[in-house]
């Protein structure tokens, strides 16, 4: 039996994308069930795993809940050793978890101010005291890290660990509000925007297309910072050169095409988010 991971939105929830990260990127089994802000409190929404009122809340095998971010890297982190989440090192086992706990408890100002938006990259941004100061303690956080342990980068720690999934939203924050950081800091950055796993919780987003105002801010928009995406569309008719749908097996109804060809899919959103990023889908590449 699989995991079950409740998120909220794509685009949006910081929490949600830690939390898909901590499952999706250590190979771990999980089915999804979304949930829309748009559609009442979230409490009211997971009242079934009461006394989570949040998400990412995380249900296991054997009916646990965990609804806590650095919770459930913990939790996962006991139940599967071999999968990686922290460093093998006890020093640096140490420092990312004490990374990790910081940015679960701190750098509210940047969170205020820069709220995730995966859909929109802004100019002319300018960050409060508040926000520069949070943002001189993560660059600190993550050169030391990237000094002492990530020599062989890009991660924190050599290899992916919890603690990038917990500042993978921060690098979204710093690449679509296009703040200052150093060289150091902006590769680490890079990595994040390129990563295939964020560029298919990314490609998920622009799929589910929600829009939240409350999430936007009013500056001057400019095209996302991360690696552009093969050019492909949806089209109404054509031949696929596939039979059933490369994430389901289910049999195609919705098509695209790409560079001239033509690929099916058994719905709407399987085509859309294939679509939206075509090659950050391992299932995909393959018909290519």
């Amino acid at each position: 039996m699989d995991y079950r991971l409740i998120l909220g939105d794509y685009t949006y929830s910081s929490w949600s994308l830690r939390g898909w990260l901590l499952l999706e990127r250590f190979g771990l089994p999980f089915a999804i069930r979304r949930i829309s802000f748009l559609d009442g409190p979230v409490a009211e929404q997971v009242a079934e795993i009461a006394p989570s009122r949040t998400v990412p809340s995380l249900v296991t095998e054997d009916g646990a809940v965990i609804w806590d971010s650095l919770a459930i890297a913990e939790e996962l982190a006991s139940r599967h050793p071999e999968a990686g989440h922290w460093p093998a090192d006890p020093a640096a086992r140490a420092a990312a978890r004490s990374m990790a706990a910081e940015m679960h408890s701190s750098f509210a100002a940047l969170r205020d101010q820069c709220p995730m938006n995966l859909q929109s990259a802004y100019t002319g941004f300018e960050p409060s005291d508040r926000t520069r100061a949070d943002l001189a303690r993560i660059e600190t956080l993550w050169s030391f890290a990237r000094d002492r342990y990530g020599a062989a980068g890009p991660w924190l720690f050599g290899a992916y660990t919890a603690a990038d999934a917990v500042f993978a939203p921060v690098a979204a924050r710093i690449a679509g509000y296009g703040l200052a950081v150093g060289e150091t800091a902006q590769a680490y950055v890079t990595a994040h925007l390129a990563d295939p796993a964020f560029r298919r919780w990314r490609a998920m987003g622009i799929a589910h297309g929600e829009h939240l105002p409350w999430y936007e801010r009013d500056y001057p928009k400019t095209g996302w910072p991360g690696p552009a995406p093969h050019p492909a569309l949806a089209v109404a008719s054509g031949t696929p050169e596939n039979a059933t749908c490369p994430y389901s097996g289910d049999p195609v109804t919705h098509l695209m095409e790409i560079d001239g060809r033509i690929f099916g899919f058994c719905n709407a959103y399987c085509r859309d988010k294939t679509v939206a990023d075509p090659t950050a889908w391992p299932a995909f590449t393959a018909l290519l």
